[in-house]
């Protein structure tokens, strides 16, 4: 299978980060929920600690990590912040605007144990200013152009300039945020008690599909059903192996088992003209429907990946 150009910055991240993690869920806090505006496209919540603690898995983020994230971490580390003690989780959410039509903004979210006089007082050692959104103080992180603000002495939000200040009016009730979008909660509940997890509305479910199926989804039952595509989910789990579990939400079995079909002709097509790495892991691969949604279950071992990172169709996945 086949992840096009329009690999999406939760895919990208995700899979930058195999590694052995332990298995502790990585769950948002009421303010950093409360941060991310309502429209969101993609969130993804991963175990930062244990991922800054895995050679491994540090090589391989830095291999894939899409630019747009690269640019948020280094700004994150010029911040004064020493990431590999204070930061426990970390989260990513593109998000949609009212006037931003097709594009996406981006901001971070990291919790942990924040010592804030230490910080601030980096911050004036170095004579950086900080600006005033109401009760909210705005820092810039070094010479990024990214900004940061601390929700509270445990969570932060960072991003652009525009992209934080959608994230501030969210969170001080000025705009609608992420905690009124019943259709991306009700997926978090899903997911949110593993070390790793994603969630994608309808438009990235659709471009997440559109670049799995490859070849496969300029069949015209693919348009004609991705407007079915409600929205998905999945998550990663490292212990005794590597697993990988996507579920995508239909409202109906019908369009559930017509995308099965069509993940399944592309999965085919793949291990006809693959290598022998990628065969093996399209045979690690199962995918099925239930009750209107499709599922795609992988699971292999740890020396098997480690193959496959090399391939051909690895690559393709996450360029």
């Amino acid at each position: 299978m086949k992840f096009g150009k329009n690999l999406t910055l939760a895919a990208a991240l995700a899979l930058g980060t195999f590694a052995s993690l332990p298995a502790r869920a990585a769950q948002l806090g009421g303010d950093a929920r409360a941060a991310i505006p309502k429209d969101v496209q993609q969130l993804i919540v991963v175990d930062y600690r244990a991922m800054q603690n895995s050679d491994a898995a540090m090589n391989l983020k830095a291999r894939v990590l899409p630019p747009e994230l690269k640019q948020l971490e280094t700004a994150l580390k010029s911040s004064g912040l020493n990431d590999n003690h204070d930061i426990d989780e970390l989260a990513f959410a593109a998000f949609r605007t009212a006037n931003s039509g097709e594009s996406t903004k981006i901001i971070g979210l990291a919790s942990g144990q924040f010592s804030l006089p230490d910080i601030l007082a980096n911050f004036k050692k170095h004579k950086v200013k900080a600006t005033k959104v109401r009760d909210n103080m705005i820092y810039p992180m070094g010479d990024s152009g990214m900004l940061v603000s601390f929700l509270n002495p445990t969570t932060m939000v960072f991003g652009s300039s525009d992209a934080i200040k959608f994230a501030l009016d969210a969170r001080d009730g000025m705009a609608p945020s992420f905690l009124s979008n019943d259709t991306m909660m009700q997926q978090m509940s899903s997911v949110d008690s593993e070390p790793i997890w994603s969630i994608l509305d309808q438009k990235g479910t659709q471009m997440m599909m559109r670049g799995v199926l490859g070849e496969a989804a300029q069949l015209a039952d693919y348009e004609t059903i991705k407007k079915r595509l409600v929205a998905s989910r999945y998550t990663m789990n490292f212990n005794n192996g590597v697993k990988f579990n996507l579920d995508v939400v239909t409202p109906d079995t019908f369009t559930a088992a017509t995308m099965s079909s069509l993940l399944n002709a592309a999965a085919m097509y793949k291990k006809v003209s693959g290598t022998a790495i990628e065969k093996s892991a399209i045979d690690s691969t199962t995918i099925d429907s239930n009750s209107g949604i499709l599922q795609v279950r992988f699971a292999t071992s740890d020396s098997q990946f480690s193959s496959l990172l090399q391939s051909p169709l690895f690559q393709s996945v996450v360029h």
